[in-house]
């Protein structure tokens, strides 16, 4: 992407009141993101679901600085900065109204012209889910995708590491800044990761691991792939959120059944009793619905 153009994009994230949906229909009005600082507030003002409240802090010294300190950060830490409307910005997620305007990614990933797959599910994976997720990740290495997951306890870091396994492209998507690894134990796996895949988020350096941060990581996770996997799942958590999102993208879901009596497999029940998943009895299922 044009620097100056990605410099003004991380301006407009800096400006409060104005998130990615808001942002991208600045953009598609004025042409770029530096035309929109060029624009009178009195015409983005006129801009439907655009007001006065929305600009009013646009034009803040502030939000340059902080832009520029972001951008030194980026370049220090070699954190590539994807452009919503560049050629390399990952294919699915373009088409997300509520994907991010700048993604940032460290690592060596790929993400033309390979099949993405989303693996989430409990962080209290059992001895059962363990097995099929592992066989999961072997049945797809043949179509050679891009194992996405949350980076997380449990299911997330062993779709990850059985990704690692058989030679596949893993990414990591972070609740916070790509400066910072959790959890902490995890360390370990970030270089094994960065050679074979990498990570990605759209908070700054500047932010912190909170647990309100996971909404926002989680739409990455379903945004960037065609299919999520729900390995298991008790009957509310994070991973039925990251494939209730997956829906409303318009994607495909799969879950795991288990016994009805086990807690580890009421939420992957309920989303295939719903008919909001498709029923994975074995590995092979996958492809052949993925055709």
């Amino acid at each position: 992407m044009n620097p100056t153009q990605l410099f003004y994009a991380l301006v407009l994230q800096a400006v409060p009141n104005i998130g990615d949906i808001t942002a991208k229909k600045l953009i598609h009005h004025c042409g770029t993101p530096e035309a929109v600082f060029k624009e009178t507030k009195a015409n983005l003002s006129k801009i439907e679901g655009i007001g006065t409240h929305t600009i009013k802090h646009l034009h803040e010294t502030k939000h340059l600085k902080a832009a520029e300190k972001e951008l030194s950060f980026m370049e220090k830490h070699k954190i590539q900065g994807l452009y919503f409307e560049d050629t390399q910005y990952p294919f699915k997620l373009k088409h997300c109204i509520d994907g991010p305007i700048v993604l940032f990614q460290k690592g060596t990933i790929k993400w033309d012209h390979t099949p993405i797959i989303s693996i989430v599910g409990t962080r209290k994976i059992t001895t059962y889910g363990t097995s099929q997720c592992e066989k999961i990740v072997e049945t797809l290495a043949a179509f050679n995708p891009i194992i996405v997951s949350g980076f997380a306890y449990g299911t997330d870091i062993l779709a990850h590491k059985s990704a690692l396994k058989h030679q596949l492209q893993t990414v990591g998507c972070m609740a916070q800044g790509l400066q910072n690894t959790y959890p902490k134990q995890h360390l370990k796996f970030r270089h094994l990761i960065e050679d074979q895949g990498g990570f990605v988020t759209d908070f700054w350096s500047t932010a912190v691991m909170d647990p309100s941060n996971f909404l926002r990581r989680n739409r990455l996770i379903a945004g960037l792939s065609e299919a999520t996997i729900v390995i298991e799942s008790a009957e509310k958590g994070g991973s039925l959120v990251t494939a209730s999102m997956a829906l409303d993208y318009n994607r495909e879901v799969f879950a795991l059944p288990g016994r009805s009596t086990d807690s580890q497999s009421q939420g992957c029940n309920n989303l295939i009793k719903t008919k909001s998943a498709h029923l994975v009895s074995t590995p092979a299922d996958i492809p052949y619905i993925l055709n």
